[in-house]
C-alpha cells in the first residue's frame, strides 16, 4: 500500500470553498482559502438535483470520435465514471460501462472531467482523478479497452508518486501514441520538507507507445502552475504536442503560458499575455488551445487580472513566441466563460457560455482565415439549470458541439462543416 504525504497545511482551509463560474461547483480549497474573482454566477451541480450514475445525472461528459464515426462518450455521475457508444449522434447509448466508483472520493470540481481517446485499432483510453484523502490531495487512475470500449481493464494509478495529481488532458498522436499531461505536486510536497515551501503545482506530462498499457518517466513542462485550472493541449502539424496552461510566473502573477512539447522535450515557456493577475486563489478555469493547419497557436481564456478582465483570445504564428493582442471573447458587460477552441486547416471554431441569470447559453464564432476575421456570433443553444462545459469534436468534416444539460439533455449538435 501506498505512503500518502500528509498536508497539514491544506486542512486549515479544507472548509475555505470556492465557487467558480458558469455551471461550476461549490469546491473546496486545494492550496489557500479561495475566494471568486467574478461576478459571474450560475446553477451548481447541486442544482437540479439527481441521484443515480447514469448520463441524466452526469455532472461532466466528455466526447471522442472513434475511427468508424461512433461517438464514445465518458461521463461522471453519483461517483461513478462510465463510458458508453453511440451511432446516431447521442440521441441513445449502449449500455453504460462502469470503469470506476470512488463515491464522493471522485473529482467532479468544475474543471474536471474525466478524459477518453481511442487509436486506428480500436483500443481505448481513458483517465480520471479521485481524491485520496481529506487533504484533497488527488490520483489519476486509468483504464484501456482493447475492443472499442466495450469492456475495460480494472483502472489503476497513473504513477507511482504518491503526492497529488490532478486533471489530466489526453491526446493521441496520429501514429496512435498517447501523450497525457497533469497537474503534478511532488515538487510542492518535496519543498514542505524543507524550508522554502512553493506554491501551486507543476506541469507534469509522459507518453506512452502501446496504447497505455506503459508509459515513458514522467517529465516536468513547468513546475510552477496553477494547481486548480485544466491544461489545454493540441496536435500541430509536425504531430508535436503545444499546450497551454495557467502559469505561476515571478511575484505570484497567475497568467496564460503555452510551450512545444517535442520528442526531445518541453521548449521554452511562452506567455500568453501580460494580464497580472495576482492572486494566491484557484480560479477553476482553465485556457482552451487548437493549432491550425499552418501551425498558428489559438488560445482563449478567462482571467481577472489589474491590465484586463474577462474571457479573451489571442493567436501566435510563431510558436508562442509572441502573441497577438488579446481580444475579448463576448460583451465585456455579458458573464462570459468556459471558451472552447478546434481548429483544422485555416478554419477555426470558437464557443464559450454565457449566463444571464436565468439562461446558460452556448455562442460560436467562426473564421476562415486562420483567426485574422471572425464571423459574427451565433446563438447555438440555451438551458436552465446545470449545464457542462461546451466542447468540439471533429468527425470527418463535420464540427459538432458536445454539451452536458441537466434539464434538456446532453446534446450533440452539427454547428459547422470543414471546407
Amino acid at each position: 500500500m501506498k505512503k500518502f504525504i500528509s498536508f497539514p497545511l491544506y486542512a486549515l482551509f479544507a472548509k475555505a470553498f470556492f465557487w467558480s463560474v458558469l455551471g461550476g461547483s461549490i469546491q473546496a480549497n486545494a492550496q489557500t482559502e479561495h475566494s471568486s474573482h467574478s461576478t459571474m454566477s450560475a446553477p451548481s451541480k447541486g442544482a437540479n438535483v439527481c441521484q443515480g450514475v447514469g448520463l441524466e445525472c452526469a455532472n461532466a461528459a466528455t466526447p471522442f470520435i472513434a475511427k468508424d464515426g461512433k461517438l464514445l462518450l465518458a461521463w461522471t455521475a453519483g461517483g461513478v465514471v462510465s463510458v458508453a457508444q453511440s451511432e446516431d449522434n447521442g440521441k441513445t447509448f449502449s449500455t453504460a460501462v462502469k470503469i470506476a466508483e470512488h463515491g464522493k472520493a471522485l473529482d467532479t470540481g468544475s474543471d474536471a472531467r474525466p478524459q477518453i481517446v481511442s487509436d486506428s485499432k480500436d483500443n481505448v483510453f481513458l483517465a480520471y482523478a479521485f481524491f485520496k484523502d481529506a487533504n484533497w490531495n488527488a490520483q489519476i487512475n486509468t483504464a484501456r479497452s482493447v475492443d472499442g470500449g466495450k469492456t475495460f481493464s480494472a483502472s489503476e494509478s497513473l504513477v507511482r508518486d504518491s503526492s497529488s495529481q490532478r486533471f489530466p488532458s489526453l491526446l493521441i498522436k496520429s501514429d496512435d501514441s498517447l501523450f497525457i499531461t497533469w497537474i503534478d505536486k511532488r515538487l510542492v510536497a518535496a519543498a514542505k520538507q524543507g524550508s522554502v515551501p512553493r506554491l501551486g503545482g507543476s506541469i507534469a506530462y509522459a507518453s506512452s507507445v502501446d496504447g497505455g498499457k506503459t508509459f515513458q518517466a514522467e517529465k516536468f513542462a513547468n513546475e510552477s502552475s496553477c494547481e486548480c485550472c485544466r491544461i489545454g493541449a493540441s496536435l500541430d502539424p509536425k504531430n508535436q504536442v503545444a499546450i497551454a496552461y495557467r502559469a505561476i510566473f515571478p511575484g505570484g502573477i497567475r497568467d496564460q503560458a503555452s510551450q512545444v512539447i517535442t520528442p526531445k522535450g518541453a521548449e521554452a515557456i511562452r506567455r500568453v499575455a501580460d494580464d497580472d493577475w495576482k492572486t494566491d486563489a484557484c480560479p477553476h478555469h482553465g485556457p482552451s488551445i487548437a493549432v491550425s493547419g499552418t501551425g498558428k497557436f489559438h488560445v482563449a481564456w478567462y482571467t481577472q487580472g489589474t491590465k484586463r478582465s474577462g474571457v479573451f483570445y489571442a493567436s501566435s504564428s510563431n510558436q508562442g513566441v509572441t502573441y497577438s493582442k488579446p481580444a475579448r471573447i463576448g460583451a465585456e458587460s455579458a458573464n462570459v466563460a468556459r471558451p472552447y477552441l478546434l481548429a483544422s486547416g485555416k478554419q477555426v471554431w470558437m464557443v464559450w457560455k454565457e449566463f444571464d441569470g436565468t439562461y446558460s447559453s452556448i455562442y460560436m464564432k467562426h473564421s476562415s482565415d486562420d483567426g485574422n476575421t471572425w464571423s459574427e456570433a451565433k446563438l447555438v443553444s440555451k438551458t436552465s439549470g446545470y449545464s457542462d462545459h461546451p466542447l468540439l469534436v471533429k468527425r470527418d468534416r463535420e464540427i459538432l458541439l458536445s454539451w452536458l444539460t441537466r434539464i434538456d439533455g446532453y446534446q450533440f449538435i452539427q454547428v459547422g462543416n470543414i471546407q
